[in-house]
């Protein structure tokens, strides 16, 4: 009998977790300095909040509503655009073969916060 296997099943097994650490990374936290570690979990919490409410502003009939955070980063983040920057407003200028640029339009839209 493994002695681990009876101490891996009384640890809680939060998805919240799972996703926090295996695809954001937030269980790296290797400097010296113990500030140094908070700060990057602050950020790496700070990155999950933002990657949850993207994902919750996605329209629920797209498949990327229910996507993993991995996925939505590859998808919806690392893509190549031209940025044109004038004084009133950010231009993005996608490629023709983008195939979520229409999703990537009405993001913005959908993050903005309701008003009174």
């Amino acid at each position: 009998m493994d002695l681990r296997q009876p101490v891996l099943r009384a640890r809680p097994s939060r998805e919240s977790d799972k996703l926090h650490k295996s695809q954001l990374a937030s269980d790296r936290t290797s400097c010296r300095s113990a500030l140094a570690n908070q700060v990057r979990l602050v950020l790496h919490t700070a990155a999950y909040w933002l990657m949850l409410t993207v994902r919750e502003a996605i329209p629920k009939v797209r498949e990327l509503a229910a996507a993993e955070f991995a996925t939505l980063r590859l998808r919806l983040l690392k893509i190549a655009a031209r940025v044109v920057e004038t004084t009133s407003r950010i231009r993005l200028a996608f490629a023709a073969a983008c195939p979520e640029a229409d999703l990537i339009r009405c993001l913005p839209g959908a993050l903005l916060p309701l008003g009174p």
